[in-house]
């Protein structure tokens, strides 16, 4: 049914409305960027910067956000990485073999009682285990240290994917002789790739933030992320907020066009997860 014509412009002015209210954060972060010092401490400073300026975006390069920009890509990429994986063989187990005396319920208990811990519970534990195996103060400790948060959640999420998925189709192709990784490889993982996605999207975000491990584990700030980083620009006598917008942007871009490029995953993922 054809709409009016002053229905389908009281919609496009709402759809306008909308986009302009979630865009405006980000519109506000690009233009503060780009400001003056003298203009942040005017109490009449205007949105869009009156003299355009880089000085906030030359003080991040020179200290060295492109490389904690780097530790923060490599840490969420290699923790998201670890918890899809692991995530999804706990998962398709607990989906598809029988545990007796209910184990496989007491197992997603016991995942769950970890992920709702407060962080400070295991921020010890973990730190005695990082120093035993010789990985404070590293990125490699700080993935596996990241598993606290993102493998909980990635067998959880994983395994309504996992059980949706019709046992039939493995069944055809052990019947036609595959071997456990086979189908697994070329049956179970493309009909549950959009549910890896949409995981994986939450989980690089969740890693991409973390601010308490990186901040008990990292010591050097050659080893800092992003997230320890733009803590540095707000100290008890200074907000520095050109460079404080900067960094926003510089941090918040990656995951945008991640989140951007894969959108269409991202949708059929939560679509096949509400069937």
């Amino acid at each position: 049914m054809k709409l009016p014509l002053w229905l389908s412009w009281l919609r496009a002015a709402a759809l306008a409305l909308a986009l302009l209210f979630f865009t405006l954060p980000i519109l506000w972060m690009l233009a503060a960027a780009f400001k003056s010092g003298a203009e942040f401490s005017s109490l009449a400073s205007p949105f869009w910067p009156q003299q355009w300026t880089l000085d906030a975006l030359r003080n991040l390069l020179a200290n060295g956000a492109l490389a904690r920009l780097r530790n923060t890509l490599l840490v969420a990429a290699g923790a998201t990485a670890l918890s899809l994986l692991t995530g999804f063989l706990a998962a398709y187990t607990l989906a598809r073999h029988r545990f007796p005396a209910r184990l496989d319920v007491f197992f997603l208990l016991l995942v769950l009682l970890v992920k709702m811990m407060p962080p400070m519970v295991v921020a010890i534990p973990l730190y005695s285990l990082l120093k035993a195996l010789h990985l404070l103060n590293s990125l490699a400790g700080l993935m596996l240290a990241y598993q606290v948060y993102t493998l909980p959640f990635c067998i959880w999420m994983l395994l309504s994917f996992v059980r949706d998925m019709p046992l039939a189709l493995e069944e055809a192709a052990a019947m036609d002789g595959a071997r456990l990784w086979q189908r697994l490889r070329y049956v179970v993982l493309p009909v549950c790739a959009p549910g890896l996605v949409a995981t994986a999207i939450f989980t690089l975000i969740v890693a991409w933030n973390e601010f308490l491990f990186a901040l008990l584990y990292l010591q050097t700030p050659q080893q800092f992320t992003l997230p320890l980083f733009i803590a540095n620009f707000m100290t008890e006598n200074q907000t520095y907020w050109g460079e404080l917008m900067g960094i926003g942007l510089l941090s918040s871009l990656p995951v945008l066009l991640v989140a951007g490029y894969i959108q269409r995953y991202l949708l059929r993922g939560f679509a096949a997860g509400q069937k």
